[in-house]
């Protein structure tokens, strides 16, 4: 079963400098039906104009991921790390007993288009940690790249849960597929342009949960950039 959750009928805010669609319910966008997907609980689509950004603030219990599309997000955070993460790369976060952080855009003309993205850990109490990587495009286009993965696996970021994060870029018309053990699920966000989930048209911003299937078939209809959760 597929069941979509069209870009428009997500969650919106509107700060003047943040432009954000939330998926599931964040701040003061609450829906009890959409409380998000098995340990997914998060996936903010922000765009944060020049010079501005995110205070610090504290998170807890969380893996919290960030994937940049466009510009670039200056990181700092209580552990001591201070990066800078630019498009092809992921930022992973454990929150856990608790972190303060902060992100803002550094540059002073060009908007930040970006992702983030949360997951229940598989326990409470981590200590925190961060972790950056760099994918390059070659390794997603049209074929599915891993980007985070409970045991780091092919060079992964390692998240504290069982779950298998891919990104994948596609030309029209190409096509990948992922086999889903039994009673596993998952999540498809289309970052950019449009695909096909197992027969069905995901256009931009649009998310799709799919249970009880045993493979995922993706299509591009227009070039598009996907993330794909696969979830215990």
């Amino acid at each position: 079963m597929i069941t979509l959750r069209p870009s428009d009928a997500r969650g919106h805010a509107q700060h003047g400098w943040l432009d954000s669609h939330h998926t599931f319910s964040f701040a003061d966008y609450q829906d009890p039906r959409q409380m998000g997907f098995r340990a997914l609980r998060v996936i903010n689509e922000d765009r944060v104009t020049a010079g501005q950004g995110f205070g610090t603030h504290g998170h807890a219990n969380m893996e919290i991921l960030s994937v940049v599309l466009e510009g670039a997000i200056a990181h700092k955070d209580s552990t001591g790390t201070v990066e800078t993460l630019e498009p092809g790369e992921v930022q992973r976060m454990t929150a856990g007993t608790g972190v303060r952080h902060s992100e803002f855009n550094p540059s002073a003309k060009d908007g930040l288009h970006f992702l983030q993205i949360w997951l229940m850990p598989d326990k409470e109490g981590l200590v925190p940690s961060y972790e950056q990587k760099d994918f390059p495009v070659a390794g997603r286009q049209n074929r599915l790249q891993r980007v985070a993965s409970k045991q780091g696996r092919d060079g992964a970021l390692t998240v504290n849960q069982d779950v298998e994060l891919y990104r994948t870029e596609l030309a029209a018309g190409a096509r990948v597929e992922l086999p889903l053990s039994t009673g596993r699920g998952a999540w498809v966000q289309v970052m950019k342009g449009s695909l096909t989930l197992n027969g069905k048209t995901l256009n931009e911003g649009d998310g799709a949960a799919v249970e009880g299937e045993s493979k995922l078939v993706l299509e591009g209809v227009q070039p598009a950039d996907a993330l794909v959760f696969d979830l215990a």
